[in-house]
């Protein structure tokens, strides 16, 4: 048994930012941070692109970027949230810059900012094409020079303790005590209790395999909170990366930024054309879920693996000097971007629903807080506009602990049970849960992609259900392993998304069913 005053799971910008400010507050607590991985491994590693914020009061204004996020919204952002979120973030931009971050700067010290698809505005900060990695350096630098924080890499957390682990406390309503946590080295389960236990966890990409998400992106969270009876929301909506690249390979994709379409890269398909004015006004500028479906559709129309991004009519010394990183892998690709277009393809890259949170990141769940991709704040609504991720992770970063340092939540004094593995054995099967997971995020990309219908959900479902029964059976008879616990949280996600995706009876943002547009056509006609 370990005991912690705030436990936080998950080491990315919003997990890493709330860890450092309470453990700042309040430096005689103890806060434990638990990531399955290296400490810097996260979802904000691999953000490219930028943070969106308003800095440049003269050319942009927070009505202009509240309007782009409502309107990639498509109707379904909590307005109040959107604007909350908008306003409050350059302060906690500037707070990121006070503790080291470092962004472009122009030749005067002024903030160079860049353009991404669905803004106005140029608004986007960034550090070259790596902004996330800088973002996280700055962090884990602060983070660990607090000798209140305890970091606990390569610990997965496998489940919240809540009062169905007390069969006898009969309550009403549902808190949480903190969790039962695997360390990956020793194969020992051991509990950690927390007056507050914060779910910090990243995304969900790996449930479809083709991602730009890291290995660690399994859900982990959502599935805690979705077993811990807490309310999950606008799970069908997923964002798909549009420009992935494309090498073939089941595996995470390296992410083309929609930063080098702002900077003027065009899409083609195999004959050469720029075919995206065909499916908005705005081009290659549209907002993600019209450019996934548009590359979408030329990919089926030609029968086509990928589509293109053509960045050779583009001054090569500026856009090495903009997108380093993006050059040098693609020249390690065998793509040299003075002459040769991007293979790409649209990959799972956000999902803008999660565990559904209060303006102050409170869940359903007493003493359990949510923030980042894990969360559903009302910020993104059907799609999430580019960049706003980030700034989404630091505002409820600080909106958590804003109200836990108001409501201190005291230590309990129930009695929690250990974690009780008696009567498994060890799991020598690994080729098994491979191919499971495997056909998992087949399953997935094949029936809940960038386009789904009815049919397809429905056969997914059935078949879903059973490799559930399977993997239950599985997770009753042996000691568990990272790889096991992962593969029921992306079964538990995969649920989440194929059930909301059939409650859906319309199409907005991210969520596509071609026989709900069917069925308006017809209504139409």
């Amino acid at each position: 048994m370990m005991e912690t005053n705030f436990l936080i799971i998950g080491s990315g910008a919003a997990g890493l930012t709330l860890a450092v400010k309470l453990a700042e507050k309040f430096p005689k607590k103890e806060v434990t941070v638990v990531t399955k991985a290296h400490q810097s491994e996260s979802n904000t590693k691999y953000a490219q692109g930028g943070v969106a914020a308003v800095f440049d009061l003269k050319e942009d204004s927070f009505q202009k970027h509240i309007e782009d996020t409502l309107l990639a919204g498509d109707g379904l952002c909590d307005k109040e949230i959107v604007e909350m979120v908008i306003k409050e973030g350059p302060l906690r931009l500037k707070e990121l810059m006070a503790w080291g971050a470092n962004f472009d700067t122009n030749a005067n010290g002024e903030l160079t900012l860049g353009r991404e698809g669905g803004h106005s505005k140029f608004r986007v900060i960034h550090h070259k094409d790596t902004t996330g990695n800088e973002i996280e350096r700055a962090l884990l630098e602060r983070a660990n020079q607090m000798p209140n924080i305890i970091m606990l890499p390569h610990h997965f957390a496998i489940d919240l303790i809540t009062e169905h682990h007390f069969p006898k406390i009969e309550s009403e309503e549902i808190s949480c005590y903190g969790a039962y946590v695997l360390d990956q080295i020793s194969g020992s389960v051991f509990t950690i209790k927390a007056d507050c236990t914060t779910l910090a966890s990243g995304g969900i990409g790996q449930v479809y395999g083709h991602t730009t998400n890291p290995a660690v992106a399994t859900g982990d969270g959502i599935a805690m909170a979705y077993r811990a009876k807490a309310r999950i929301k606008n799970m069908e909506f997923i964002q798909f990366h549009p420009t992935a690249f494309y090498d073939g390979k089941n595996q995470s994709s390296f992410l083309i930024s929609e930063a080098v379409r702002g900077f003027g890269a065009f899409l083609r398909n195999k004959k050469g054309e720029r075919f995206m004015f065909e499916y908005d006004s705005r081009g290659e500028l549209a907002s993600r879920d019209i450019v996934s479906r548009g590359i979408d559709s030329e990919m089926k129309n030609y029968g086509d693996d990928c589509v293109y991004l053509d960045c050779t009519h583009l001054n090569i010394d500026e856009l090495k000097l903009h997108f380093p990183n993006i050059y040098e892998t693609c020249l390690q690709k065998n793509i040299d971007l003075e002459k040769d277009w991007i293979p790409v393809v649209p990959a799972s890259h956000y999902l803008c629903g999660g565990v559904v949170v209060d303006s102050d990141g409170k869940t359903s769940i007493k003493n359990l807080f949510a923030c980042g991709e894990c969360s559903y704040t009302g910020l993104h609504g059907a799609n999430r506009l580019a960049s706003n991720s980030l700034l989404e992770a630091l505002v409820y970063a600080d909106r958590i602990f804003k109200y836990t340092s108001k409501h201190l939540p005291s230590r309990t004094t129930i009695a929690i049970v250990e974690w009780n593995d008696s009567g498994t054995v060890m799991m020598n099967e690994s080729e098994i849960l491979k191919r499971k997971t495997f056909e998992l995020q087949v399953l997935m990309r094949r029936f809940a992609g960038v386009v789904r219908n009815n049919k397809d959900l429905k056969e997914a479902s059935l078949r879903l259900e059973e490799l559930y029964a399977e993997t239950e059976v599985l997770y009753q008879k042996h000691k568990l392993n990272t790889v096991l616990c992962q593969l029921r949280n992306m079964i538990n996600v995969a649920h989440l998304i194929i059930q909301q995706s059939l409650i859906r009876k319309e199409n907005r943002g991210g969520f596509y069913n071609e026989d709900l547009n069917k069925k308006n056509l017809k209504e139409l006609i």
